[in-house]
This record gives C-alpha cells, structure tokens and sequence, in this order.
C-alpha cells in the first residue's frame, strides 16, 4: 500500500495562510482561542476572521463562519463556488457543513484538531460521497506554527487559572465551608 502523496502548497498558499496566522493572533490579543481565517478568491484576499465566540457571546463565531459571512455579504451570494479557505485549525463539523454548503472549491488547513477536527482527525466529513458538494481538503501548510500558537496560548491560560487558585487559596475564597453539600458530593 503506498502512502497518499502530500499537498504541494504555493506560494500564493503560504502566503494566505501567514495571514491567517495574523488574524490567529488577534483572536489571543482579545482572548479568544487563536484561530484565524482567510477567503480568497483566484489569488485575491476576500475576507479574514478570527475566532469571536466568547466576546461576541455567539457560539458560532468561529474564524471559518466569521470570514464566511464577510465574503458571502461583500460578495453578495451565499454561495462562493470559486472561493478558498486557509485555516489555522481543522474544521469543526459546524464550519466544514457551512464551508460546503457555500460550495467553497478548497479548504487548506494547518494543524489538525484530534478533538473536534473533521476532515480526517476526529471524522472526515469532506470525504462523505453521499453529501451532494465535495471540497477538496488539504492539511498541514504551517501546521508547526499554528500548533506552537495554539500550544503557547492554552500554556498562558492553564498558569492564569493556577496563579488565580493560589491567590483564592490564600485569601480564603472559593473555599466550600465544612458540612455543606456541593453538587460535587453527589458524583
């Protein structure tokens, strides 16, 4: 059995997906998990997005869905056949199912998402023959970089909740008095 020949990325690919590593950072910058996006079509940047569902209180604010309906309003057509995304993470099933139903012609992604990913991590929703659009997937363009972000900035975020339980630890607070009931004593 011979080995599936990786994608070969352009230069126009590295390109894209520098930006969406931008657009990643910017999702840290207002704490949100770094995940940046960019559409673009026949070489021509459409839209960016970067993940907004905590500051925007939207659980679909992923990057994807966020440049998805920039492109879609800019270019008025929910429908972008011509189009492609660079990702910093592999599509979660809610952002491959929007991608697909847009028609987008290709989605390249960096690092894989073995907890949610679904074009080949977790499940490969790109792959389904019964589905009536097929996107063509490929993984892996700068996926070091995007897995060191992503890597660095849950890092920050486990020594902030540390640091915060020592200072609550210290002054007394989050403490459950002696004889109480938690919905924790039930487990």
């Amino acid at each position: 059995m011979t080995e599936p020949t990786p994608p070969i990325f352009t230069p126009a690919d590295e390109h894209a997906m520098r930006l969406a590593l931008d657009q990643a950072q910017n999702a840290w910058l207002v704490g949100e998990v770094p995940v940046g996006a960019v559409i673009t079509r026949a070489g021509q940047v459409i839209a960016t997005g970067y993940n907004r569902p905590i500051t925007t209180h939207d659980p679909t604010a992923h990057a994807e869905i966020v440049a998805l309906r920039h492109a879609a309003a800019l270019l008025e057509n929910y429908r972008l056949p011509e189009c492609e995304l660079f990702v910093t993470l592999e599509p979660c099933a809610m952002c491959a199912m929007a991608l697909m139903h847009a028609r987008f012609k290709r989605v390249v992604f960096a690092a894989r998402d073995p907890k949610t990913g679904v074009a080949g991590s977790v499940i490969d929703l790109f792959a389904q023959q019964q589905l009536n659009h097929h996107t063509a997937i490929e993984g892996g363009l700068m996926a070091d970089a995007s897995a060191q972000l992503l890597r660095e900035f849950f890092n920050e975020r486990r020594e902030a909740a540390r640091a915060r339980r020592a200072r609550n630890a210290e002054s007394g607070q989050g403490l459950i008095p002696t004889g109480e009931a938690t919905e924790l004593d039930e487990s």
